[in-house]
């Protein structure tokens, strides 16, 4: 078993999935996904009195989003940053509560924070996609929802997760996509 846990708002989750989705169909593995709020960085501001290392934050972090749709243009992708990063507990605490499939939710979910750059916060906006990916039976409550990220989110700090994407297999802890090749190694001697 394959277990992914992203946030809707890391960008490096949503670049994850379809590598993923593709190991999966390749090798037919089992694949669970969970919820994890990452910190996601916006590129800073620098002011005419900013220091070098107020200069370099800014750098890396406009790097790294460069990073980002370069390998978004490869997979034939075009992200889009919104103006600031969004808000997903919501979104993720219905992810934390779902018992079944939820890729439907979670490509909605992608798709509505990063195409349409909608507030995955929102209950008007989350209710909706819920219903249609979901269920209609799901129970929109925002305190239920936001209770089961806090409870999901403990347990996974626990195991040692810091960021989204993180992967485990095997009893074996990856922090990032770029350890994808090597999940796929590990994939490959266990089928």
């Amino acid at each position: 078993m394959l277990t992914v846990y992203i946030d809707f708002k890391s960008p490096a989750s949503y670049l994850a999935i379809n590598p993923v989705l593709a190991q999966v169909e390749r090798y037919g593995i089992a694949l669970e996904w969970k919820p994890f709020r990452s910190a996601e960085r916006e590129v800073p501001t620098i002011t005419d009195n900013a220091s070098v290392a107020q200069m370099h934050r800014r750098v890396r972090a406009a790097s790294r989003r460069a990073i980002h749709q370069k390998y978004a243009a490869h997979q034939g992708i075009n992200l889009q940053f919104p103006e600031s990063a969004g808000n997903t507990d919501l979104a993720l605490g219905a992810l934390a509560l779902n018992s079944g499939d939820s890729l439907s939710f979670i490509k909605a979910a992608f798709a509505a924070y990063w195409t349409d750059h909608a507030d995955l916060n929102d209950p008007a906006v989350l209710a909706p996609l819920m219903s249609a990916t979901i269920g209609e039976s799901f129970v929109f409550d925002e305190k239920i929802l936001m209770e089961a990220l806090d409870s999901s989110q403990a347990k996974t700090e626990e195991l040692g997760i810091v960021d989204a994407p993180a992967f485990i297999i095997n009893d074996q802890l990856f922090i990032g996509r770029e350890h994808l090749p090597w999940i796929e190694e590990i994939i490959k001697t266990e089928t």
